[in-house]
């Protein structure tokens, strides 16, 4: 089964991005770990958050794909977003807060996968960005006793990550 990472369906110059199950969720801790120690601002912190909210130990094995333009850019920070997102992609290249994990990644894989998803954002433009997806995502819902973005940004005692409304990425796959 698996989980992929793609561009927009017309914009096909690079092959997805396709992982195991297992080497997805060891590619977004190594992304959280590294996010999280960069991010300053709201919207870099919520773009961690997103990431980290698919968290495959609580929302099933094998569903946490995703196509670039669901994440929750927006176009008059697009630019910023975009340059956030290859710096935490290189510090997770560069093993940014790996002494945290209580096991040693296969470095060889998630590097590959890593740059794999450099030249993926490096390829998405602000013309294929749909701000619903992160309306609809950032939105109070009365049906959600928690918020997908948690109030005030809280990280794990722990792992010093941003927590999603699933809680810690790295705790929930302990």
């Amino acid at each position: 089964m698996g989980n992929y990472v793609s561009l927009p369906d017309q914009h096909s110059s690079l092959e997805d991005l396709h992982m195991s199950n297992g080497l997805t969720s060891v590619f977004l801790e190594m992304l959280v770990l590294s996010g999280s120690l960069m991010a300053v601002s709201n919207r870099e912190k919520e773009f961690i958050i997103w990431l980290a909210q698919r968290d495959q130990s609580i929302v099933g094995i094998g569903t946490v794909g995703f196509s670039l333009e669901e994440m929750p850019w927006l176009i008059h920070d697009f630019n910023r977003m975009k340059l956030f997102m290859l710096k935490t992609i290189e510090g997770a290249i560069n093993k940014t807060k790996w002494e945290v994990l209580d096991y040693e990644p296969n470095e060889e894989m998630v590097v590959r996968c890593l740059h794999h998803f450099k030249e993926l954002i490096k390829a998405f433009s602000v013309d294929h960005v749909l701000e619903s997806h992160y309306w609809e995502w950032s939105e109070l819902d009365d049906n959600d006793p928690i918020p997908a973005i948690p109030e005030g940004h809280p990280m794990c005692p722990t792992h010093s990550i941003y927590l999603s409304c699933h809680g810690c990425l790295i705790c929930n796959s302990m």
